[in-house]
């Protein structure tokens, strides 16, 4: 296989805020891609692009909100007509939900799945056909640990990933006769804002601030997915877990199933839940 060149690559990040989105663009744009950056946050998307230019990376910011599809499409013919047909697409954009099951509102089911599954299709949808009829380009999904280790009272969110974990797999191998590769990144616990932004419910609002400061003091940062976004793409990786913790949880999920089902069903581990 030959090496893989980033320089003059067309990437196109969303939810590129803050965050892993803005951590994957930065690391992108110093290997020389040009970079579009979208979120739904026009200020958050403002302070990522100046991010960009202080380190004279060519970037374009479209504001869109992924969980609209006609605003995808509106934003992928705006692409294709100025910019050209994208070498890597990152689905990043990605909330949060936590609670036990029986708490958590239909409405919040809608809002995870909206953004979190149906965001990366519509971005998979997008801008795959005109990626598959050039013959070459990759597609990243973040996903999470979550995608394949369901903890307790995070079901909404859980299901949204292993949806995601189960899209990626499919179109991996679709889009491989097409010369397209599809990978799916699974960062594990990640100092962003990710948490203190979720929406909780049930017994799971009294800790919520107690897991803002276990991921603060965590402090594995979204660089560190940034790269595993560029491992994936440069070695077309079908499964990326990134954190120990989220190795931990894939092998064992895999390896030794009926251990780790005995081990969640503990106090101890529903106490130790991301």
């Amino acid at each position: 296989m030959s090496a893989y060149h980033f320089q003059h690559k067309l990437a196109l990040v969303t939810g590129a805020g803050s965050g892993i989105g803005r951590a994957t663009a930065i690391r992108l744009g110093s290997l020389g891609c040009r970079v579009i950056i979208s979120d739904r946050n026009a200020n958050a998307l403002a302070e990522t692009a100046t991010l960009l230019h202080s380190q004279s990376v060519e970037n374009y910011s479209e504001v869109v909100d992924v969980a609209d599809w006609q605003a995808m499409q509106v934003l992928a013919d705006k692409v294709h007509q100025q910019y050209g047909v994208l070498d890597i697409l990152v689905n990043n954009a990605g909330v949060a939900t936590a609670g036990e099951f029986l708490h958590t509102p239909i409405e919040d089911w809608h809002w995870v799945m909206s953004i979190n599954l149906m965001g990366v299709v519509h971005g998979c949808k997008a801008f795959g056909t005109e990626m598959a009829a050039r013959g070459q380009g990759h597609i990243v999904n973040v996903a999470s640990a979550a995608g394949y280790y369901a903890a307790p009272d995070m079901s909404a969110y859980s299901a949204s990933k292993h949806a995601v974990m189960g899209l990626t797999e499919s179109l991996r191998l679709e889009l491989a006769e097409h010369n397209v590769g599809v990978s799916a990144i699974c960062p594990g616990v990640i100092n962003t804002n990710i948490v203190a932004a979720m929406r909780t419910h049930g017994e799971v609002v009294k800790s919520q601030a107690k897991l803002v400061d276990i991921y603060r003091k965590r402090n594995y940062g979204p660089e560190g997915v940034a790269e595993a976004v560029v491992s994936a793409v440069k070695h077309n990786r079908g499964v990326v877990p990134v954190s120990p913790e989220a190795w931990v949880l894939y092998a064992g999920k895999r390896l030794v199933p009926e251990v780790m089902d005995v081990v969640q069903r503990t106090a101890l581990f529903r106490k130790l839940k991301p």
